[in-house]
């Protein structure tokens, strides 16, 4: 596979598993925990966008359930694999969040410096991973950005209880020793409320 985009471009799941073939070109990981509330998912992960999986991993630790989407292609792995995120309708992390109360969607952006993008119809959980991450000295914006991840559809918001956080990040937080900081700011929110 050259890594195009296949004309015309990807509407869902069904369309990108024609173009491209998974163990090659990407791979999909699940990782269920028994009683866990919440479900940490990268749906660009790998070389999509860079870093995010490695967030994902290090936010769900072995206590929430994890998924990741990863890219493998040698290029243009965003290009190529990137289902937006209303579009974003792979089974086996439909049929994970279907079963899961809570979701923290992790995503990566462009961007200079640390800066995180809150977003997601969980106003309440989006507000306090925000207050974590300033608390901890990392800048993070909850409106007035282009991430609100407002759409019903966003698999953010697909799990059980209709809503759910995505958490944007420039590369500085998610491509260096920062990225570390992030979950170390993060994890004890989700470890009280994964736990509730």
């Amino acid at each position: 596979m050259s890594g195009a985009r296949p004309d015309p471009p990807l509407g869902g799941y069904e369309d990108l598993s024609r173009a491209f073939r998974r163990g090659r070109d990407y791979e999909i990981v699940v990782e269920r925990r028994p009683g866990a509330r919440l479900a940490v998912i990268a749906p660009h992960g790998g070389r999509i966008e860079n870093g995010t999986s490695e967030v994902a991993r290090a936010l769900a630790g072995e206590e929430f359930h994890l998924y990741l989407f990863e890219g493998t292609l040698e290029v243009h792995n965003y290009r190529s694999l990137h289902l937006t995120s209303h579009l974003f309708d792979e089974p086996q992390c439909l049929e994970l969040l279907a079963g899961t109360e809570l979701v923290l969607a992790v995503h990566g952006c462009g961007g200079d410096g640390e800066l995180a993008y809150l977003g997601g119809r969980d106003e309440a959980l989006r507000d306090r991973l925000a207050a974590a991450l300033r608390d901890a000295g990392i800048a993070a914006a909850t409106d007035g950005h282009p991430f609100p991840a407002q759409h019903p559809l966003n698999v953010c918001n697909r799990g059980a209880g209709g809503r759910g956080a995505q958490l944007e990040l420039t590369h500085a937080l998610r491509d260096g020793p920062a990225s570390g900081r992030v979950a170390d700011a993060l994890r004890p929110v989700l470890l009280a409320l994964g736990r509730g």
